[in-house]
């Protein structure tokens, strides 16, 4: 099965449908290739700076870049990307919400190999999530081309759909060729690696991946985007990031808070009733008239 792609007109409900089939999806030329060109020129003093993998799984020839809220303006409109914000809310809308879960700039070195095909949820400490459940949407951006010579991710199409913890090696994968400036997306469930880089130039992309609210993030955003600049920060983006109530009673602070008070208290709101406004299942919170009328 190969990768499919569709153009930027593609709306929300298309690339779910694709990701639901197939577990992944490349948009093409979701923004200009020089806007990848002034996110590497806000990061290069970190990028240059990060150390190489510690391991043949991370990349012993590869860096990656994380905290790139804090350290890239430019980076924060591809986190807040409409497209890919309305695709990863159909995708994870099973959900009360959403949370951003890492963002990171992979660079893969010349001579890398391919990496250990592998499932991301796996991060979970290797839940066995139930088939056909979503607990992440991940997406790549091209900031270089990505060809099959110099590394681009591979994956195998419809896997989203096999059993867990199985064993592929790069043969069984396709490589997600794209230009600079597209994206991949792929999910959790899918199974997909790092290829390996024989080209003479390093692979460069950025990995911005969300999760559902009720589990925990792979990199903590309220420690890696220190608090003066979190305040300096659009709203929208401060709750994408964490600073919100993720469920019912998930994530407050102190008297029952919602947590972007913490950043802007101009926003205080009484206890939880921010989520009851929203949530569609509030009404089985709400007394019965049958019943006991006891409250904890």
């Amino acid at each position: 099965m190969s990768i499919k792609h569709l153009p930027l007109s593609a709306s929300p409900d298309e690339i779910c449908a694709t990701l639901a089939d197939d577990g992944c999806v490349v948009v093409d030329r979701v923004v200009r290739p020089e806007v990848m060109d002034e996110v590497a020129t806000e990061l290069r003093p970190f990028t240059e700076k990060t150390p190489i993998g510690a391991d043949d799984f991370s990349g012993r020839r590869t860096r990656r870049t994380g905290g790139l809220v804090a350290r890239s303006p430019k980076s924060r409109e591809l986190v807040m990307n409409p497209t890919v914000l309305g695709a990863v809310g159909q995708l994870l809308g099973h959900a009360t919400s959403f949370q951003l879960h890492l963002t990171q700039i992979i660079s893969i070195g010349t001579g890398e190999p391919a990496q250990t095909i592998h499932r991301d949820q796996w991060a979970f400490d290797f839940f066995p999530f139930p088939k056909g459940y979503e607990v992440q949407c991940n997406t790549i951006w091209a900031m270089t081309d990505f060809t099959e010579q110099n590394g681009a991710t591979r994956v195998i199409p419809g896997s989203n759909r096999f059993d867990d913890r199985l064993r592929f090696t790069e043969a069984d994968t396709e490589p997600a060729e794209m230009t600079k400036g597209s994206v991949l997306f792929y999910t959790g469930s899918i199974y997909h690696g790092g290829g390996a880089n024989r080209s003479n130039n390093i692979r460069t992309g950025i990995n911005i991946t969300y999760n559902v609210s009720w589990l925990r993030q792979e990199e903590n955003q309220y420690l890696s985007v220190p608090i003066e600049t979190a305040r300096t920060l659009p709203v929208d983006l401060l709750r994408l990031m964490g600073y919100r109530l993720g469920a019912y009673a998930l994530g407050y602070v102190d008297d029952t808070r919602d947590p972007i008070e913490v950043v802007r208290p101009d926003l205080a709101r009484n206890g939880f009733r921010p989520v009851l406004e929203t949530q569609e299942s509030a009404s089985l919170l709400k007394p019965q008239s049958q019943g006991s009328n006891a409250k904890d």
